[in-house]
């Protein structure tokens, strides 16, 4: 009996996610209420305070699970016997197709537009996620230990990237300033981005 209501709870909280995926991208976090996440997602209002006290609680709980899925999940171990700059290309590409996907850029656009006034609250919840671990902090560890790169900070190493990457391959994007990028236009994202990376870093 448990298990059935543990299982009928996870599908109500999975309703209430893809009630509010849809409704924050359609009508916005500030248009959409709580009454109406409960209409779409099928469920009461009460079920919906039940598995997330506020709006901010569910988008960022949204992001966070993207990231996760995307970035976090990303399968990409170094190599010592492949070139260190198709590799990490290959990573850096990895990455740029989870930005650039229209499905992020919507959701980034919630989020931050919805902060925007409470900078120090997305502050916060950024710094969490930059706290964990990706697929780019295990690559560079083992090419540092394979003594195929030198640097001291690693955080610091990969926010260079990630700097380099989104200023092309992110904010244009977000803001719509610049249109979706060719699959040609991530390709030299990516070895711009590693060409500059490996003149600084790389050991020979």
């Amino acid at each position: 009996m448990v298990g059935n209501t543990r299982t009928r709870s996870d599908i109500k909280r999975e309703a209430i996610i893809q009630a509010a995926t849809q409704a924050f991208q359609e009508f916005g976090v500030n248009g959409t209420s709580m009454d109406k996440l409960a209409e779409l997602a099928n469920v009461s209002k009460r079920t919906v305070y039940n598995h997330f006290s506020t709006k901010e609680e569910l988008v960022m709980h949204l992001v966070t699970q993207q990231w996760q899925s995307a970035i976090l999940n990303i399968n990409k171990e170094y190599d010592s016997a492949l070139p260190i700059d198709e590799q990490l290309e290959d990573l850096i590409l990895k990455d740029i197709e989870f930005m650039v996907s229209e499905s992020h850029l919507d959701l980034a656009r919630v989020a931050i537009g919805h902060f925007f006034y409470e900078p120090e609250k997305l502050k916060d919840e950024v710094a969490q996620l930059k706290a964990q671990e990706t697929a780019m902090h295990r690559f560079l560890k083992d090419a540092k230990a394979d003594n195929r790169l030198v640097f001291d900070d690693l955080d610091r190493v990969v926010e260079e990237i990630d700097s380099l990457v989104k200023g092309k391959c992110f904010w244009p994007q977000l803001f719509k300033i610049e249109d979706t990028l060719s699959d040609n236009d991530k390709k030299n994202v990516a070895k711009n981005t590693v060409a500059l990376i490996l003149s600084r870093y790389a050991t020979a």
